[in-house]
């Protein structure tokens, strides 16, 4: 059955106090996913960097694995995040609405993450031929254990979906872009025995892309063959996922697109993104300068307690520059005045170790929970403070 959408424009003040706005000449539209429904466009855009999403959200046909097929929270945000910065390259906020994805089935994804089965693999499965959807290599079961997962590593742990949809003329709803984000493991883990002791292969960086790309081919192929998405404009990027002890998140390496017309992938853009650990000796090395900042800035933090250790960064390099840096700041306070005064003092430490130009994040939290946040957007003369109650 076909969805039908009425769409009209919201105030956020209204939606978060909950009030109903009244329909004013609405019009009613059709929309291929399920049962009929009202849709509401929120008026509001809270960021250039952020799409609107059509009111009542609809979760994803697939939501919820991701956290069970990534290997960190930072990975799984950055994977959901990453994938809309993505996005904008061909998407643009501004006439676009976010939707989580409708197309790709929980049991379709599932399908596409397993191995390929060999002939000899199917005959002894229930598994038909056209069931055979395994983007992940075949192990035959021929060689030692170390030798069979070395030769053919999962390369991909998860497959995530985002929908933009776009009004038309006549007030409709319409899917105007599908961006898909492939997950690839950058350490392969498997056990010699059931219940054993977990071992891991490193894969190449090289091996990773390569693999990749083949997989994106074969994704791109299966969604042109799909009624949904066979005319749709379609992005597919690759994100490398950080090992199961990092502390920073993984990045994206390349996306390709596809217009509405092309039916393979012909050229990939490069991604020029990393995260680092604030402070580390890879920051060091690489980023001494940013590095230096830093620890200036920790320094003088922990002056103001004694005997605390505990300040920490995750920067965003992009092209090599610093893009962005968030902080996190656990500490214990003894009443609500001592955290709004060291807040105070953290707030004007951000605004005199930092470059002007680089966006920063400061979140204060003590065993409570959340105490403070400090928000200072690229080239801004004053910060966004925030004390929780």
């Amino acid at each position: 059955m076909k969805k039908k959408w009425f769409l009209m424009a919201a105030s956020v003040a209204l939606l978060m106090t909950g009030c109903a706005p009244a329909l004013q000449n609405d019009d009613e539209v059709t929309h291929e996913n399920g049962e009929e429904q009202t849709a509401i466009i929120p008026s509001y855009q809270i960021s250039e960097n952020f799409y609107r999403t059509i009111v009542p959200f609809e979760p994803g046909k697939a939501r919820g694995m991701v956290v069970s097929n990534l290997n960190t929270r930072y990975d799984i945000i950055e994977f959901e995040t990453g994938l809309m910065r993505i996005a904008q390259e061909h998407f643009s906020p501004d006439n676009h609405f976010f939707q989580e994805g409708q197309v790709l089935e929980e049991d379709v994804v599932r399908s596409w993450l397993r191995r390929k089965y060999t002939d000899a693999q199917l005959k002894e499965s229930e598994m038909t031929e056209e069931e055979n959807l395994g983007l992940n290599p075949v192990d035959n079961g021929e060689g030692s254990i170390d030798e069979r997962n070395e030769r053919s590593p999962i390369y991909l742990a998860h497959i995530m979906e985002h929908n933009y949809l776009t009004k038309k003329d006549d007030n409709s709803l319409q899917l105007d872009g599908v961006v898909i984000g492939l997950a690839l493991n950058s350490v392969h883990y498997y056990q010699r025995e059931q219940y054993g002791a977990q071992y891991e292969f490193t894969i190449p960086d090289e091996k990773i892309e390569e693999e990749g790309k083949k997989i994106a081919a074969q994704v791109a192929s299966r969604l042109r063959a799909m009624d949904k998405t066979k005319n749709v404009p379609i992005t597919i990027a690759l994100f490398q996922q950080a090992p199961q002890n990092a502390v920073v998140a993984g990045n994206f390496i390349a996306y390709t697109h596809l217009d509405a017309g092309d039916k393979e992938v012909n050229d990939w853009k490069n991604i020029d993104e990393e995260y680092v650990l604030f402070p580390s000796v890879a920051a060091e090395e690489a980023h001494r300068e940013d590095a230096t900042y830093f620890l200036n800035f920790k320094q003088d933090v922990e002056e103001y307690f004694n005997n605390f250790n505990g300040v920490i960064g995750r920067a965003l390099y992009s092209g090599g520059e610093l893009s962005s840096l968030k902080i996190e700041i656990p500490i214990q306070f003894y009443g609500k005045a001592e955290a709004i005064g060291f807040t105070q003092f953290v707030t004007g430490l951000v605004m005199d170790h930092f470059p002007a130009y680089v966006p920063i994040e400061v979140s204060i939290t003590s065993t409570g929970g959340p105490e403070a946040l400090i928000v200072k957007e690229a080239n801004a003369e004053e910060p966004y403070v925030h004390i929780y109650e």
